[in-house]
């Protein structure tokens, strides 16, 4: 078996005291829930309420944790598997709700549409490293208390690989599962082969909101996966230390853990306890620095302790372009999730503090990500890899170019990239003297005019038509 790289920034001690702490904070000091179902359906688990106040029994987690599955299939719109998450398997794709969006065409940024989630799906699709497809953007060109439906609409209708959504309310979300049911063949069939992953999220610290709950409620009464996950900000919603904040963090998951086994025990639950520092100076929530890493890749191997599968982030930057600083702090989350094992890895193609999506960025980072896999795959070492043979056939002097050895071994052993430059100098003069950035806008542009994906069948087009301007109709006579 080869060795791979991975990285522990944990001792088992570490991780446990994390762990004790946590379950520690939700027996005594416990959470707010604002949800009068789910804290009855809390109560009826064993937890004592008082007010909004609940307090979970460490004897409860634990059992909770016991029954969530340790690994999900994901299977892409046409029902095969695509994503086994759990264990050290990885996946990677975009990040949702940013309000702006870099023009594809022109680079301008702008306030995001419809029109940036389709491109963005269709990009997915398109790009061997990009596993699911989540937008990168926030939909402003619709009505806005319905632009969690419009963009799983404009994702299904370009991609065939699996979604990552969210919505705003459990209204919402049933018509998007609805939409689901439609494209999967039914209910039951979108059970058995989930192509969505819906997204939740408490509220930093220790509060969580009635439409948080109730979404996670309506997932797993329905048997569909859901990610419920905080965002802190450390030194703002969150202890400033990367333990502090991750303690907190992991209480308000398994609050949402505890309650989707309440609620139907087995349903499939991602967890994760993700976020970032907060720059002192700018008094921003900064994507980019390396703390941002440390938490993010302690996060998983605190979940993998729990074999609960675990959704982090990698690919992002706070730069404003594409350049040497979107790479560098790309690349710095790439390696750190590769060698943690984070499994639902989101946000590539986040820029400017996650504020702006950039098709480009997502592009460039799927440069990124192949090259990492390459490092991260390891050195085996056997009979075929030692050489042993070639190298006393070719023997002092000799070259190993014309060996059959070689012929055989180089696709697997050398990474080929699609982006980086290898030429003399002087052949990239002639190529145009184009950097990367540039490369990486010839190709985004190539694949949005060549790539077509896999069309959905008229039948569910159709039905998708319905049912958003359904929704359209109905938010119109009863809007929330």
């Amino acid at each position: 078996m080869t060795a791979k790289p991975i990285f522990e920034l944990l001792t088992q001690d570490s991780r446990e005291k994390i762990i004790q702490q946590s379950f520690s904070l939700l027996e005594e000091q416990g959470v707010d829930v604002n949800s009068p179902k789910a804290l009855k359906c809390l109560v009826q688990a064993g937890c004592t309420a008082d007010g909004i106040r609940v307090k979970i029994p460490r004897k409860l987690v634990k059992s909770s944790i016991e029954s969530a599955p340790s690994v999900i299939k994901i299977y892409d719109r046409n029902g095969i598997e695509a994503m086994d998450l759990g264990k050290q398997n990885t996946y990677f794709g975009p990040g949702p709700t940013c309000p702006n969006f870099f023009d594809a065409y022109t680079g301008e940024r702008r306030k995001a549409v419809k029109n940036d989630a389709s491109l963005t799906a269709l990009l997915t699709d398109a790009l061997p490293n990009i596993d699911f497809a989540m937008s990168l953007c926030m939909i402003g060109d619709k009505t806005k208390e319905l632009a969690d439906i419009h963009e799983i609409d404009a994702m299904m209708r370009n991609t065939t690989k699996p979604l990552v959504g969210w919505a705003f309310n459990a209204r919402n979300l049933q018509i998007i599962i609805d939409m689901c049911a439609v494209a999967a063949g039914g209910l039951e069939t979108l059970q058995e082969k989930p192509f969505i992953i819906i997204y939740s999220e408490p509220t930093t610290p220790f509060v969580h909101s009635k439409d948080a709950l109730e979404k996670l409620m309506l997932l797993a009464e329905n048997n569909i996966p859901c990610v419920y996950t905080p965002g802190m900000i450390m030194g703002a919603t969150a202890p400033v230390t990367v333990a502090g904040a991750l303690s907190v963090g992991l209480c308000e998951c398994l609050t949402g853990l505890v309650l989707s086994q309440a609620v139907r025990k087995g349903a499939p639950f991602i967890g994760g306890a993700p976020g970032g520092p907060m720059d002192m100076k700018t008094m921003q929530h900064s994507y980019g620095a390396p703390e941002w890493v440390l938490l993010h890749s302690a996060s998983v191997e605190v979940f993998h302790a729990l074999d609960i599968p675990v959704f982090t982030a990698a690919g992002a930057s706070d730069s404003k372009t594409v350049d040497a600083q979107s790479a560098a702090e790309a690349m710095l989350q790439i390696i750190g999730a590769l060698g943690t094992g984070g499994n639902l890895i989101h946000d590539v193609g986040f820029m400017d503090l996650g504020m702006t999506g950039s098709p480009l960025h997502l592009v460039m980072c799927d440069e990124l990500i192949g090259m990492a896999r390459r490092m991260m795959e390891g050195v085996p070492v056997d009979e075929d890899h030692l050489a042993r043979e070639v190298i006393e056939d070719v023997g002092p002097g000799g070259n190993f170019l014309s060996e059959e050895h070689t012929f055989e071994f180089f696709r697997e052993e050398i990474w080929n990239p699609s982006l980086m430059d290898r030429h003399t100098y002087g052949d990239w003069q002639k190529a145009g003297s184009k950097t990367m950035t540039d490369r990486a806008q010839d190709k985004m542009l190539e694949l949005l005019q060549t790539h077509r994906p896999k069309p959905l069948p008229d039948a569910v087009l159709k039905k998708l038509e319905q049912l958003v301007e359904a929704a359209e109709q109905d938010f119109t006579g009863n809007p929330l």
